[in-house]
């Protein structure tokens, strides 16, 4: 008899416990999901063609800090919250596309996913491919962000390893079908992808550094990367302009492995031409000779011609000793983009003095939108981005956040200019100008600030 009470109680147990967890299904959500070994936040909300912000907000738990999805866990799969595109129009962040009947070539793409290639080295073999798949990780999560826009995203991605016959790749019906393709990585591929997206008629961002002389002629071709000589005659140009009222200070810091002599040489060149005149010295200079080539009428300006991090520390020692004698003595630096890696090092004299680095990005460690995407991407891939500066997710979640949303305003007629909407870039900005008769070159590049009052800014180039 007691055995039977056993029983008869634990099957009341179950049954309520089932009447329970039926009740919350019925009422809020369409099911429950049961956590499977290796799944992923972004898998899970892929399955159930939800966006990762919708499955967070199902599972509040999932935003405590540290969070980590086990298996066996046990989440709530929401309704999801399709946007229309009947309502698209009456968004700020997506204007009305322009009528696809009256000019086919400007419409945009708001009838159809648009359909995104991504052909670099996805593999985990060598740098190239680890560094890839986090840049294609960040074009994943850029799509699922998009989602909320009610801008829906096909994407198809190859292995475009080195090795690799890049004309078999372009064989796969899917490669035609792409409105925008990301790639290649290698130089020698460019040929067989400028042929084929011109023929195709698809647009080609090329992201990264490689040699791509069809941009000289292939209208479909968007390149990333500015070259050193096109980096250096901007950042002369708008030297000229932010520091007209300074007196320039070079100092020679005895790097025999320096690479900055061409911008140097070339601004100092700028400097003779205009007639604006500067001092030279040496860090192995006496203080009583190193304080001459200061002004103590005008503001200076102090150009190294090194970008290392341990001849900028004894730069640094130098000046502040002679500040110590001689403290009315205005002083700011202007450095290079690799001192943004030294930031841990230097970061109280770049405060200290009103310090002015050229970069083409800026990665903002302490931003919301930075901490909120590297927050995500733990989630997604149970794994930290790399410690390379530019971060290569970021990278990738910028570039496709851009270009989706612009295919998706513009169609083929989205030039990547500045103003055509409002995207505040989480660390790369784009700017792209045509080049000749052919593609388009992304122009953008800017000064990070670090202002005495220990704040940072973004000033972008016009």
């Amino acid at each position: 008899m007691t055995r039977l009470l056993r029983y008869f109680l634990l099957f009341v147990l179950l049954f309520v416990a089932v009447g329970i967890v039926s009740a919350q299904e019925d009422v809020s959500y369409r099911g429950l999901h049961k956590v499977k070994r290796k799944e992923t936040i972004f898998g899970i909300s892929k399955l159930y063609d939800l966006s990762i912000e919708e499955l967070l907000d199902a599972n509040p738990e999932m935003k405590e800090p540290g969070y980590e999805l086990k298996k066996g866990t046990i989440l709530k799969i929401p309704f999801a919250k399709k946007a229309s595109n009947a309502n698209i129009p009456s968004s700020p962040s997506i204007p009305s596309n322009p009528s696809s009947s009256s000019n086919p070539s400007s419409a945009g793409i708001s009838n159809r996913p648009v359909r995104l290639g991504v052909m670099l080295p996805l593999h985990d073999i060598n740098g190239d491919g680890r560094r890839m798949v986090e840049y294609y990780r960040g074009v994943l999560m850029a799509c699922d962000s998009l989602k909320k826009l009610g801008i829906s995203v096909d994407v198809h991605a190859w292995n475009a390893a080195e090795d690799c016959n890049i004309h078999q790749l372009l064989t796969d019906p899917a490669a035609a079908q792409c409105d925008l393709i990301i790639g290649p990585l290698y130089s020698k591929q460019m040929e067989a992808m400028s042929t084929f997206v011109e023929k195709n008629d698809i647009q080609l961002l090329i992201p990264f550094s490689i040699n791509a002389p069809q941009l000289v002629t292939n209208r479909h071709i968007f390149q990333v990367y500015q070259s050193s000589t096109d980096q250096n005659e901007s950042t002369i140009s708008h030297f000229l302009q932010k520091f007209k009222d300074y007196h320039p200070v070079f100092i020679d810091c005895n790097d025999s492995t320096s690479k900055k002599g061409a911008f140097t040489s070339g601004l100092r060149r700028q400097m003779e031409q205009r007639g604006i005149s500067y001092n030279l010295t040496n860090l192995k200079s006496e203080e009583s000779n190193f304080v001459k080539a200061f002004s103590t009428t005008q503001p200076n300006v102090v150009i190294l011609n090194t970008g290392r991090s341990p001849e900028l520390g004894i730069a640094f020692s130098k000046i502040n000793g002679m500040k110590v004698n001689h403290p009315d003595l205005d002083i700011t630096m202007f450095g290079y983009t690799e001192w943004l890696m030294y930031t841990k090092t230097h970061l109280d004299n770049y405060y200290k003095y009103n310090t002015f680095i050229p970069s083409v990005f800026y990665f903002n460690p302490v931003s919301p939108a930075t901490q909120r995407l590297q927050q995500k991407y733990r989630w997604n891939f149970h794994a930290d981005m790399m410690g390379a500066l530019p971060r290569f997710a970021l990278t990738g979640f910028d570039h496709a956040y851009f270009f989706l949303q612009g295919l998706y305003k513009y169609g083929k007629s989205f030039n990547g200019a500045a103003g055509l909407f409002g995207y505040p870039p989480v660390q790369t900005p784009l700017q792209f100008e045509r080049f000749g008769n052919g593609g388009l070159r992304n122009r953008s590049m800017m000064f990070v600030h670090y202002r005495t009052d220990t704040a940072i800014e973004t000033i972008k180039f016009n």
